[in-house]
């Protein structure tokens, strides 16, 4: 089964480097993808942009690929599964809530001439990053991509209400699964609320378990995708 990965900010297609090989042994196919602003095109790049890249590989894929998206993409996939309800088989979460309808994509931190640049570490301390040791961190900051400052602040647009009948697995890897049960039952997650099919599942590491454990993420990607 074709798995679309679909990396969260300042990142490119190589944050699935060490993802990928495990994913081919379980026999499917990543294909992890590198978004316009974020190490393709201009840093004129807008949301839309990186949308229309996200639908392309779905339109592309054979069958009903899974799309997997991180951080801040996970408004991405969500976006996916609203576009194309009846393409997308299932979407995956990891470390995220997929945005509501007219809400502002990732304009989390100071844009500076044009561009959302990667804040270092400070902000991310704590359970986001415990488990990514110095090497980790200098490689993750050093090929970060600032953000353009269009897709930062592009609007989320939703429609289409056949997106809450697509099947949702949501990594939860800094939080738990309870947690984020408390969060959804709270309001703070309105679109996974109204979600026909959610399964909650947990991984032992921070924010970026691409980084920290791949094999083991790749194995619950894996999972997620055989059970759709």
């Amino acid at each position: 089964m074709d798995i679309l990965l679909v990396a969260g900010l300042w990142l490119d297609g190589s944050a699935w480097n060490e993802v990928v090989p495990p994913l081919r042994a379980h026999g499917h196919r990543p294909v992890p993808l590198t978004l316009p602003g974020q190490g393709a095109g201009s840093t004129a790049a807008t949301l839309d942009d990186q949308v229309e890249t996200v639908l392309a590989a779905v339109d592309s894929a054979p069958g009903k690929p899974v799309v997997v998206g991180h951080s801040a993409a996970c408004s991405l996939a969500w976006i996916a599964a609203d576009a194309r309800p009846e393409k997308v088989g299932k979407v995956v979460l990891v470390g995220g809530f997929p945005a509501v309808d007219g809400s502002t994509y990732a304009e989390f931190f100071e844009l500076t001439d044009g561009v959302m640049p990667f804040p270092g570490w400070g902000p991310f301390e704590g359970p986001d990053s415990a488990d990514l040791d110095e090497e980790a961190r200098r490689a993750i900051a050093s090929a970060a991509i600032p953000v353009p400052d269009g897709v930062a602040r592009g609007r989320v647009r939703l429609a289409d209400e056949r997106r809450f009948d697509v099947p949702v697995v949501l990594v939860c890897p800094e939080f738990t699964p309870d947690q984020a049960r408390e969060w959804i039952a709270a309001g703070d997650a309105p679109e996974l609320a109204r979600a026909k099919r959610l399964e909650l599942v947990d991984i032992e590491s921070g924010h970026w378990p691409m980084f920290s454990r791949p094999t083991e993420f790749a194995r619950l990607l894996a999972s997620a995708a055989a059970g759709s």
